[in-house]
């Protein structure tokens, strides 16, 4: 039966897909054909991961992408892609005033730095497929709405959309598609975004009434991704795709 979703015989590499929204990609996108590539820093939560994949030959990368030594060790252990989704993240609540510059150098090597050293080298070492497609995981804040405590993880957000859209009218050439996505909160992200500032019942309240449809989950987010890998988004290339229960419009 015709499914221009699916992802049979395509090999996708997801980043950060230990838990929250990396796992539930790398499952959904398993359940739709694909082989996966799963990599984190966590090899033991990395063969959880694989566990929940459905179908065979998945693989589990152990990489630390918060130094260029793990990133070059990634890429040289890549097969062939045909696809990849740069989700590996971390936030980091602080105000401006009690800002650090080793915080800010930490979340920018994490949430900046590495995901577009992972593009430049995937394109370098030739590990892309033609008409293959990159999906960044970057978020509405920094590019739609502001937090208070949230600048340098914000300010990371925002470099990976403005790289995205540069990212995705240089490397069309190969036919190769650059897009992100901006998800909303979704409950396994909650805790981490308190970031032990807040109790998370309390956090949950609060957040909720911004969200018209509620919270989103992992499951959400791999949708909007498998769009974008598929051949149903052959034709999408350079947008920002928010996916994020109304919250922007709020």
């Amino acid at each position: 039966m015709y499914n221009p979703f699916s992802l049979e015989g395509k090999t996708i590499l997801v980043t950060g897909s230990t838990s929250g929204i990396g796992r539930g990609v790398a499952i959904e996108c398993s359940k739709m054909g694909a082989r996966v590539i799963v990599t984190g820093r966590n090899q033991e939560r990395l063969e959880e991961t694989v566990s929940e994949l459905k179908g065979s030959n998945h693989i589990a990368l152990t990489s630390d992408l918060a130094t260029q030594e793990g990133v070059e060790k990634l890429i040289e252990a890549c097969p062939q892609l045909n696809g990849c989704v740069l989700n590996a993240g971390m936030p980091k609540v602080n105000s401006i005033k009690h800002m650090k510059r080793k915080d800010l150098e930490e979340i920018i090597s994490v949430n900046e730095i590495a995901p577009i050293m992972l593009t430049s080298l995937l394109t370098r070492k030739k590990k892309l497929e033609k008409n293959s497609s990159i999906v960044f995981i970057s978020s509405p804040n920094g590019v739609q709405i502001a937090l208070n405590g949230n600048s340098a993880y914000a300010a990371t957000k925002g470099a990976i959309s403005a790289f995205m859209k540069t990212a995705a009218l240089e490397l069309s050439a190969n036919g190769t598609r650059v897009n992100a996505i901006l998800p909303g909160l979704v409950p396994t992200r909650i805790l981490e975004l308190s970031n032990s500032m807040t109790p998370e019942d309390e956090m949950r309240e609060k957040k909720a009434s911004q969200y018209p449809l509620g919270f989103g989950t992992p499951e959400d987010i791999a949708f909007g991704c498998i769009y974008l890998l598929s051949d149903a988004g052959r034709w999408v290339t350079g947008i920002n795709l928010f996916i994020d229960g109304g919250r922007c419009i709020n």
